[in-house]
């Protein structure tokens, strides 16, 4: 936000005229310094006199001859410009003047005329940037008056950092309240009190929701010209280029109030306005003679039968106000934020008005926004007074919040008197009733105030953050949470699985998923575009964390780097019935090459085990080893028959193994790359306090089964039945043996089972061995139909 001083200082009593002071109290309040530039009158012996007589140089085609009356003599000057005639109020630069850098004046001869002095442009005053044309004056300004006189200078131009969640001091008058109410002296807010007058424009509101309210007031008798010197130099001290009196005037208004407005051309506007959303393919030319095609999200403000503006972006060229304007319609609303965002955003127009309008302005503002736009025309442009048009349907009132003053202590340490809370709230425009909690009437037009808490930071703002003690903070004590402590684990456990850690970008695109292979209902395809991505090939919210990972071992494989093992954690978007997408967090990983190797020989290369081998160490990591099962499974981009879905507590979390290998070529990765992508809500949960478990004295009972079943039944299913029937002396099953062939039918496969029984009291015998065997054999052949084998390979 740019402003300058003196233009603070006609709302506000500034208690110095230090400019760094008020910059650092305006830091303290949150809005940081970005730019100071002292304004200064760099110029002397420039007066003020009228253009008597324009006549042609003798000699030359491209200049002219000027004659000059300073009130006490008349004098020839030659000027190259063409933007004056006879009539015309100029700034002459007399001979022994000094302009702009130091530039000294006198008398030279042009083509056989001499010219004493020159008259002067903006750019050789030093006042601005313009030099195809000479400075012309207002009408009214004194002959013979010191120019310098009539420059508003010595001032200073300041640019402060507004925060977006702030639209309330996107304005000089925004930025005095705060002043004001921080050295606690009025706020002057600019008189502005334009009676009602019929003739106003017909305004219909087709579409409240996007635009809730719409002021359109009428200035008749304009002359278009350019504005007065102070409100040009002003403009242009805050960056904006003077236009004419009717656009300069919509520009100083916004400055100053915050609010955005627009002037049409009444004669091209016509009487009727509607307010509606854009029809599909609709085509408007703006003001920057772009044709911009419309979408039925985009808000226009149109006549009966065509768009004139995009609302809240920018006008049309077609109802521009132009040199021969004579009757301006004022135009001042408010727009929902979140459309305007969209529309400028998808047509790439970023104006002042549109990055106003999508902080969310105040929605009671317009009437005076179009009112003060057209007292400056009636000032500035000899305009009248019309009638006005304030389409309003639902008026949007302020809201209360409740403020317990325990509160202000609680985040602050520091108790307040409902007193002092009020001495501080009342100068921003709150208003407040009640003692203990207070009852806050929160303006309109300020949006970022709905909670309890947000009063509490106007109360330390403004009580001052370097006022409030050293102190402990009371409440509990500092440190992780388990999630946290245990979110860490499962890094440092992969960590020594042998993978590094990566961080990869969080928006893949449809390509990526194409890769993988995922068939076209599966719902990671449904992720969530972005309306303006930074690249079209990541346009989408990542539903997988497996491209990323996949894209670095592809970069890393194209610089010749072939062993890869690389993992990480991150949350990952998917669709959900809800407004926000689910957002679970992830762990992903990927290895391919070789593993090992060294003096001894090359390494083995990567496969189904490395992944099995990794999750196991995670498992054992987080202490959750005995509630996974693990069942085979087909589930793109994994290999058919090299992958297996992963079970916590019988709750499905994911998928690990070797992905295909068309998947491994898409990414041009040579070999096999074992891969495993988790939900890790069930890894991070609190397992609760470790149970002691008494070590055994006495030896264990250890033996083996084999179980014939057919080709269907996993080898969890077959862990689970003897874990279910085992009892309370089973200690350890362990898989180490899968069989098919002769002797076996076809169909038919034989998994052998290393089983571990102890008693913590005594030495088992056969004799209590033997029912747990006959328990566990039928509760196998009960759940899944397996047999189990003899000796001599039969069953029994």
């Amino acid at each position: 936000m740019k402003f300058t001083l003196n233009w603070l200082r006609e709302f506000v009593d500034l208690p110095t005229d230090d400019a760094v002071e008020i910059t650092d109290a305006l830091a303290d309040l949150g809005f940081a310094l970005e730019a100071m530039e002292p304004l200064s009158v760099d110029f002397s012996g420039v007066v003020v006199t009228k253009v008597v007589q324009v006549r042609f140089h003798p000699n030359a085609d491209k200049v002219r001859l000027a004659t000059l009356d300073d009130g006490s003599s008349e004098t020839e000057v030659v000027c190259g410009a063409w933007n004056f005639e006879a009539g015309a109020v100029v700034a002459w630069a007399k001979p022994g003047s000094v302009l702009a850098g130091g530039f000294k004046v006198g008398e030279k001869e042009i083509r056989g005329v001499n010219s004493p002095g020159m008259i002067a442009s903006e750019r050789e005053l030093g006042l601005g940037d313009d030099h195809e044309g000479i400075l012309v004056l207002g009408p009214d300004v004194a002959v013979g008056t010191d120019f310098a006189t009539l420059v508003p200078y010595p001032d200073t131009a300041i640019e402060v950092e507004v925060n977006p969640n702030r639209p309330d001091c996107m304005s000089v008058v925004g930025l005095a309240r705060e002043l004001a109410a921080k050295y606690g002296v009025p706020l002057k807010e600019p008189v502005i009190d334009l009676p009602d007058l019929d003739g106003g424009p017909s305004v219909e509101i087709q579409d409240p929701d996007g635009c809730p309210r719409f002021v359109a007031r009428r200035v008749q008798g304009v002359n278009i010209g350019p504005s007065p010197m102070w409100l040009r130099l002003r403009l242009r001290a805050v960056g904006v280029r003077p236009i004419s009196n009717a656009v300069d005037a919509t520009n100083y208004a916004m400055i100053e109030l915050g609010h955005p407005t627009h002037g049409f051309d009444a004669n091209k506007l016509g009487d009727s306005i509607v307010l509606r959303r854009a029809e599909a393919g609709e085509k408007l030319t703006t003001l920057d003679d772009s044709e911009r095609v419309l979408e039925p999200s985009d808000i226009v403000v149109a006549t009966p039968d065509r768009a004139v503006a995009v609302a809240g972006v920018m006008g049309g060229a077609e109802t521009e106000v132009g040199e021969d304007t004579t009757e301006v319609i004022v135009e001042a609303a408010y727009f929902d934020p979140a459309s305007v965002l969209f529309t400028a955003q998808r047509l790439g127009l970023h104006s002042e008005a549109s990055s106003r309008f999508q902080r969310r302005m105040d929605p009671n503002a317009p009437r005076r926004a179009a009112d003060r736009v057209a007292q400056l025309l009636v000032e500035h442009a000899g305009g009248t007074l019309g009638g006005v048009t304030d389409a309003y349907p639902v008026p949007i009132e302020p809201w209360d919040v409740e403020l317990p003053l325990v509160e202000i202590e609680r985040v602050t340490g520091t108790a307040f008197a409902s007193a002092d809370v009020v001495d501080i709230l009342q100068p921003l425009g709150f208003g407040t009733s009640g003692n203990d909690p207070l009852t806050v009437t929160v303006p309109t037009r300020r949006p970022d105030v709905s909670r309890s808490v947000d009063f509490v930071e106007e109360v330390a703002r403004f009580h001052g953050y370097d006022n409030f003690p050293n102190s402990v903070a009371t409440g509990p004590g500092a440190g992780l949470s388990v999630e946290q402590r245990r979110y860490r684990l499962v890094s440092q456990a992969m960590v020594g699985a042998g993978f590094h850690e990566a961080i990869t970008f969080s928006f893949i695109g449809q390509a990526d998923l194409d890769r993988l292979g995922l068939p076209s209902g599966d719902p990671r395809r449904a992720g969530i575009r972005l309306v303006n991505p930074l690249r079209e090939e990541e346009g989408v919210m990542r539903t997988t964390l497996l491209p990323g990972l996949l894209k670095a071992a592809e970069y890393n494989a194209n610089r010749q780097i072939s062993q890869v093992a690389l993992f990480e954690t991150g949350k990952v978007f998917l669709p959900s019935s809800d407004d926000i997408p689910a957002q679970p967090e992830v762990l992903a990983f990927i290895a391919v090459g070789s593993a090992g190797g060294g003096w001894f020989g090359p390494g083995l290369d990567r496969d189904v085990l490395d992944a099995t081998g990794a999750w196991d160490m995670v498992t054992r990591a987080m202490g959750v080893a005995d509630r996974v099962s693990v069942s085979a499974t087909r589930s793109a981009p994994f290999h058919p028959e090299r992958a297996a879905e992963i079970a916590i507590d019988g709750q499905a979390v994911g998928v690990i193994g070797e992905l295909h290998p068309r998947v491994a070529r898409a990414f041009n990765l040579d070999g096999r790359v074992a891969a495993g992508e988790l939900m890790l809500e069930a890894l991070l949960a609190d397992p609760g306090l470790w149970q002691y478990r008494p070590a055994g004295a006495y030896p264990p009972v250890v033996f083996d089964l084999a179980f014939e079943c057919e080709e269907s039944v996993s080898a969890g299913q077959l862990v689970e039945s003897i874990r279910s029937s085992g009892g309370e002396l089973l200690e350890k099953v362990e898989v180490f043996d899968e069989f098919r062939g002769d002797p076996l039918p076809a169909g038919s496969k034989s998994l052998a089972f290393h089983l571990t029984i102890r008693a913590l009291d005594r030495t088992l015998t056969d004799e209590e061995v033997a029912p747990i065997r006959q328990a566990i054999a039928a509760s196998a052949e009960s759940a899944t139909g397996a047999k189990l084998r003899t000796a001599e390979g039969g069953t029994r």
